[in-house]
């Protein structure tokens, strides 16, 4: 016989989106966030807060051992050390949401993102899919991390240095968004979270 049930509801979905820094990554998943999209998920670090940063909005920012206490718990749904830092996500906050069918983008380094990939739980599975974004080119990316002025020479010169290496693993991610402006990426950015969100494996009776 055929199943005539129909989806009643679904599961969010778990956008992961990684990409360099001055590539618009965080911009673009703050935007949803600010119309109500997606739920952000605001990952703990240990570096210090850049000006204009809030705790608990930006990032939970802690100290060293507590960062340190937290993976001895095994609270981290993904963790890496990132420009000399700590950076992960809490396991709760991101499962909770996507039970409830709230989508979740979370902004996250590609080590970060082949860790979710790897992640044998189901839930996570079946809500992941995952997204690259680039710089228009390579001109554009400098000319991004010098106009943010925070900081010196050699810090800019590391950053630009990963975030080359970092280009390199766009090929490993289900999507790539080439950056053009900021409305016309953030109308490619919602759209693809609308697709997703019509995939069968969300779907539920």
């Amino acid at each position: 016989m055929p199943n005539h049930t129909f989806p009643t509801q679904r599961l969010g979905v778990l956008l992961v989106v990684s990409g360099p820094s001055g590539s618009g990554k965080t911009t673009l998943c703050r935007q949803l966030a600010d119309v109500g999209e997606v739920v952000y998920s605001v990952s703990c670090t240990t570096r210090a807060p850049r000006p204009g940063e809030v705790h608990g909005r930006d990032y939970f920012f802690l100290s060293e051992q507590e960062f340190q206490d937290h993976i001895r718990r095994d609270e981290f749904f993904e963790h890496a050390r990132v420009h000399g830092n700590l950076y992960g996500t809490l396991k709760t906050y991101v499962k909770q949401n996507l039970e409830r069918g709230a989508d979740v983008v979370m902004d996250i380094d590609i080590q970060g993102a082949s860790i979710v990939r790897a992640c044998d739980d189901e839930l996570v599975q079946r809500c992941l899919t995952d997204v690259f974004i680039l710089p228009p080119s390579v001109e554009a990316l400098k000319e991004r991390l010098s106009n943010r002025g925070t900081e010196d020479d050699e810090k800019l010169s590391l950053r630009l240095s990963n975030a080359l290496t970092e280009i390199a693993q766009w090929h490993t991610y289900t999507y790539a968004l080439v950056s053009g402006t900021r409305e016309h990426d953030l109308d490619r950015f919602r759209a693809l979270l609308v697709a997703e969100r019509l995939r069968v494996v969300r779907q539920q009776n």
